[in-house]
């Protein structure tokens, strides 16, 4: 395996290879050329791309000078794009939505496209129910206080196609409709592939068509710069930003995934896949789409100095509680050396250090650990916050890894340099491409930390932290809806997952109780919080499909995984900071020093186990 550092040119990696280099026509100064021919003067053009409003309406009044009449609109989440640019929302009373049944992909689909518009008006009154047929138009009653109402048909263009892994799917895509009067198609209905849809397919295209070696990892880093016309709306009223820059990293990311797990003959999610660190940066504000693929080797020397700034003036100083976003490693790594204790760790892909302490007692011993999935990053503070408070108390006996995996952590910081709130998939696994925690080939590299840390401790309880995405998670080119994570695409509030070895099940039920009742007691913002992102949840989602106790949603499974009880934290983290950042890493320290409290009872009414 080279880990050797590439010869770089003024700081940046030279390429291994170049896989593509490649403009594409942008679709909207397209349709304006095209639609400015006198023989379309007077028709009535209406059409769906993914641009922004203020693009769209610009060449709207480019066509009405030529004599056109037409309408823009969005194919990325159109009826929340028709609700903002064309409904008067001042005055409403009521909104009821209705959608379709797709063909292909989670029966509420739509229902989800639709996010968040159940937070526009006040709580109940925004309804959505499915119809069974799957014309993809939505139906839209509005009822307003001084009595108006009106009816109204929303198309939300889709194609069926296969995506990556060869499965039939629905997607949202390009079209035009166009007639020789208002609402007729007389003349044109029919699908046009867009330049982003171009792009995407273009990119999946070319590195499946490359010549990649036989064994994993394929690669050490595959870049995938993508430059779109597209920027970001943000939705005040709803604490979202609709971003298709994010979304096409997402989408770029996990396609790709998928696209060398079939290539590898690895069932699709299987986490042990490692083709190398996939990393798309998609950047918007391009007068004109264009794209480069390449190889390149790492540099971890040149990623660390470019973060080195950035990292420290925002963190370097800042009390552990009230760290309002993720620290350096550096600091990191100092903290854990200024606490007494046996230090231990494991190299990584890329150079760096798995950073890890034991602090001996005469406790039931717990292994802590934070950011396994580098873009979860409250769990690392919560995880430091917790441990400095146990170092303080009589008897605590626990191993500590708040940061797995220092390669995710650097990429995360480097993406949050260009876009801070995105979710930034592309840092969740390590620079091997895989989930630390299934790794079971050597090299093990950082999966020797956590072996090591239940090695010393002799830890039966792990308090894993994680995180999940803060606001919508979508792939808008395969079915809208992230294959493998539909229940983790909308947040729903702070929960935990259970996972117990047989035999241990009573033992690992106790103290989920346990540890709910304990943070609905210490924290009653956090019964707010979770009550307020359920409810929006299940208006598009539909029921919560997790048992609910003391207020958090909880799922129990049982693994012969790590230690024989594992708590798993899940906050919804990814893409925020401020204040709520601190509230994040302060419900996860909670979480900690709740389930070491409660783990002391357990095990002493089960002393055999010990």
């Amino acid at each position: 395996m080279n880990t050797a550092p590439p010869h770089t040119v003024a700081g940046h990696p030279v390429p291994v290879a170049v896989l593509c280099d490649a403009r594409f026509a942008r679709t909207l100064d397209d349709w304006v050329a095209r639609f400015c021919d006198p023989r379309w003067r007077g028709t009535f053009v209406e059409g769906w791309l993914f641009e922004s409003a203020p693009a769209r309406r610009n060449a709207e009044r480019q066509l009405a000078r030529a004599g056109v009449h037409a309408r823009l609109h969005s194919a990325y989440k159109p009826l929340l794009h028709h609700v903002i640019e064309q409904v008067d929302t001042q005055g409403l009373a009521h909104m009821h939505i209705t959608c379709p049944t797709p063909r292909h992909g989670p029966a509420r689909r739509f229902a989800l496209e639709a996010y968040p518009l159940a937070r526009l008006l006040p709580e109940g009154a925004v309804t959505l129910a499915t119809r069974a047929d799957n014309d993809p138009w939505y139906e839209l009653q509005l009822q307003w206080q001084d009595g108006r109402a009106h009816r109204e048909r929303i198309f939300a263009p889709n194609r069926v196609h296969s995506d990556a892994t060869g499965a039939p799917t629905l997607s949202p895509t390009g079209w035009l409709r166009i007639g020789t009067r208002a609402g007729a198609a007389d003349l044109v209905d029919a699908r046009e592939a867009t330049d982003c849809e171009q792009a995407f397919e273009h990119a999946v295209h070319c590195i499946a068509a490359h010549a990649w070696p036989a064994q994993e990892p394929y690669f050490e880093q595959l870049q995938i710069d993508l430059h779109l016309p597209a920027g970001e709306l943000a939705l005040p009223w709803a604490g979202e930003t609709v971003s298709l820059l994010e979304a096409m990293h997402e989408e770029l990311y996990f396609s790709l995934l998928e696209h060398f797990q079939k290539r590898s003959g690895r069932a699709p999610g299987d986490r042990r896949l490692q083709p190398g660190q996939i990393v798309p940066q998609v950047h918007g504000g391009a007068a004109q789409p264009h794209m480069r693929v390449q190889t390149v080797r790492f540099d971890a020397p040149a990623q660390d100095a470019q973060n080195h700034s950035s990292w420290h003036a925002a963190t370097d100083g800042q009390p552990l509680d009230t760290l309002d976003r993720p620290p350096s490693p550096q600091r990191i790594a100092a903290l854990l050396q200024s606490w007494g204790g046996m230090h231990f760790g494991a190299p990584t892909r890329q150079g760096r250090r798995v950073a890890g302490l034991y602090h001996a007692g005469s406790d039931h011993p717990v292994l802590i650990s934070g950011g396994q999935h580098a873009n979860e990053t409250s769990g690392v503070v919560g995880a430091l916050r917790a441990a400095q408070a146990l170092r303080s108390t009589s008897g605590a006996h626990f191993a500590l890894m708040p940061l797995e995996n220092p390669d995710g952590y650097a990429l995360h910081h480097q993406l949050c340099r260009k876009h801070p709130h995105h979710m930034h998939h592309a840092a969740r696994y390590s620079a091997l491409g895989d989930d630390i925690e299934y790794r079971e080939t050597p090299p093990l590299l950082e999966r020797l930390a956590r072996q090591q840390a239940l090695a010393l401790s002799g830890a039966q309880l792990h308090v894993n932290l994680h995180g999940y995405p803060a606001h919508e998670w979508t792939r808008p080119l395969s079915g809208y809806v992230p294959r493998g994570f539909e229940a983790w695409m909308l947040p729903k509030g702070f929960f935990l997952i259970l996972r117990c070895h047989g035999g241990w099940q009573a033992r690992g039920r106790s103290l989920l109780l346990q540890v709910c009742e304990r943070l609905h007691a210490l924290l009653p913002a956090l019964q707010d919080f979770n009550a307020r992102q359920r409810a929006l949840y299940e208006r598009h989602a539909g029921p919560l499909p997790f048992e609910v106790i003391a207020g958090i949603a909880c799922m129990q499974v049982q693994t012969a995984h790590d230690a024989p009880v594992t708590l798993i934290s899940e906050f919804p983290d990814e893409t925020v900071d401020g204040e709520d950042f601190v509230f994040a890493h302060t419900v996860q320290m909670h979480t900690v020093l709740a389930a070491v409290q409660v783990w002391q009872k357990v095990m002493a009414a089960n002393p055999s186990s010990a």
